[in-house]
């Protein structure tokens, strides 16, 4: 099988936005910009294109949708940024980190402060400090407005060549021939430009994540030894892939710039916390959750129990009872998570996990679900958030314990109570409709599924779910009130944003 090719940098993330989750067309009619990126591409913007491109990645299904490797790797993020809080920009964006099943090692940014990181890169991170290194570098291209700045660059150029290229590196994922036949479309004078300011962005992020990676207390000698890892890793893409899909700069400069950073900075080793361990093992297992992907996983697990390291053994042991969960051998499961705490509580330097994570909490519930456990899975839910009450994986599993015991009322109840405090929560609203299905209230069910359509920007499914709802039986005044509302309100927002589009052309 051929070999596949998935750039990380500033190349992706910008190729990325305007091919993957925006169509050519809809990169053609991104704004031209002059001499000063902000003058017509605002944070705001940047901000609202994320939030868009974001609405389709949830929707893919590479997307991993986990609450303990999420909860993770924005704690990770977050943990940075407030070394660096100028970082968010003078908006102060929320960043979003978040893991897509992909075992090329990569990692990429969209507009507005969205980083990725592909499970293959994880996997590949060998210490904290390297994963942190790439959090860093990605946190340093939203900082430094690199979107902005390529869109400003593509002035000079048409956005054909731009839209070829891109189309050529999300075709690489699947098939290196049909990459190359993309990217013959393109101009070769435009596309070398592109390349060449992606080189230029890429030592810029370097910077500024070697920066962020030292104010956070990381070992800086991360980025270099990642980044070494990469450069063997890259070696065995390029034979499948033609020259200028080859995005990423030479890895030996890069390395030898942060060499030299490194001299001014005194040795610092910082121990990986148990978190990092956990989450590759949950990674690990979700990367392939075929039936060969769990044996592979098992095996590298017991292996990995063998291992002197107290970590690894908690890991390997977590690993093992989160792979029987997967075979549905729930009973097996339970005794192994109860072995891997049991290794937990006697070691002192990493017990205190189970009053910051929701590793443990996540597995023991899911598997009391699939035993069938229900009222028990939703007491150790209601448990585990008071304990770790900003964990949003934890809300969604509580819900879906009290749906499973038939509890709809208290189901709906906590459910109306979140979305006042998490409006902008599409997953929220299609549990809510789960419940209102579950008890009938049909013309409520819509009403909540037009909700969740609206969060995620799509107008015309939103609005088609508000006329189904106008049209049930059990809609009475009150229903029909919130119906004419919101439609009069999304048809406004729909006009104003096709006009927009309208503009640009």
């Amino acid at each position: 099988m051929k070999k596949k090719l998935f750039c990380y940098g500033a190349l992706t993330f910008a190729l990325l936005m305007s091919a993957s989750f925006l169509s050519v067309s809809a990169a053609q009619n991104l704004p031209t910009l002059g001499d000063t990126s902000r003058e017509e591409l605002s944070p705001l913007m940047e901000r609202k294109l994320g939030e868009q491109i974001m609405n389709s990645v949830r929707r893919d299904p590479d997307f991993m949708d986990d609450g303990p490797i999420s909860e993770y790797l924005n704690r990770l993020g977050n943990k940075m940024l407030e070394a660096r809080p100028d970082a968010r920009g003078e908006t102060t964006y929320d960043f979003e980190f978040f893991a897509v099943r992909d075992p090329v090692l990569n990692a990429f940014a969209f507009p507005g402060g969205f980083i990725g990181f592909h499970s293959g890169l994880i996997l590949a991170a060998q210490s904290e400090s390297e994963l942190a290194s790439v959090m860093g570098h990605e946190i340093g291209h939203v900082a430094q407005r690199h979107i902005a700045r390529m869109l400003t660059s593509q002035k000079f150029d048409s956005f054909i060549p731009l839209a070829a290229l891109a189309l050529a590196v999300l075709a690489a994922r699947t098939s290196p021939d049909a990459a190359m036949a993309v990217a013959m479309g393109g101009q070769g004078l435009a596309i070398q430009r592109q390349l060449n300011f992606s080189r230029e962005a890429e030592r810029e992020a370097d910077r500024v994540g070697f920066q962020i990676l030292n104010d956070s207390g990381f070992d800086t000698a991360g980025m270099v030894s990642f980044f070494g890892r990469l450069q063997a890793s890259m070696r065995n893409y390029t034979d499948n892939a033609p020259a200028y899909l080859r995005s990423h700069p030479l890895t030996s400069e890069r390395i030898a710039d942060i060499q030299a950073r490194m001299l001014d900075q005194r040795y610092r080793q910082r121990a990986d916390s148990l978190e990092f361990y956990l989450t590759k093992a949950r990674i690990r297992v979700l990367q392939d959750s075929t039936i060969q992907g769990l044996m592979d996983a098992k095996v590298f697990f017991e292996t990995q129990i063998r291992s002197e390291k107290e970590e690894d053994k908690i890991a390997g042991t977590y690993g093992l009872a989160f792979v029987a969960f997967k075979q549905l051998d729930f009973a097996n499961a339970r005794v192994l998570l109860e072995q891997a705490k049991t290794r937990l509580e006697k070691s002192q330097a990493n017990k205190n996990i189970l009053n910051t994570s929701s590793m443990f909490a996540s597995l023991a519930i899911d598997i009391q679900l699939g035993s069938k456990q229900f009222e028990l899975a939703a007491a150790s839910a209601e448990k585990a958030m008071q304990q770790l009450p900003l964990s949003r994986g934890l809300v969604y599993q509580y819900v879906e314990a009290l749906l499973s015991a038939k509890k709809y009322e208290v189901a709906g109840a906590y459910l109306r109570d979140q979305l006042v405090m998490y409006r902008q929560d599409a997953r929220l609203q299609n549990l809510l409709a789960k419940v209102y299905a579950a008890q009938g209230k049909q013309a409520l069910q819509h009403i909540a599924l037009a909700e969740a359509y609206a969060i995620q920007g799509s107008w015309p499914a939103a609005i088609q779910q508000l006329d189904i709802a106008r049209n049930e039986k059990d809609a009475q005044y009150y229903e029909q009130s919130v119906i004419d509302a919101r439609e009069r309100e999304w048809k406004e927002l729909h006009k104003e944003e096709l006009a927009e589009e309208r503009k640009r052309k």
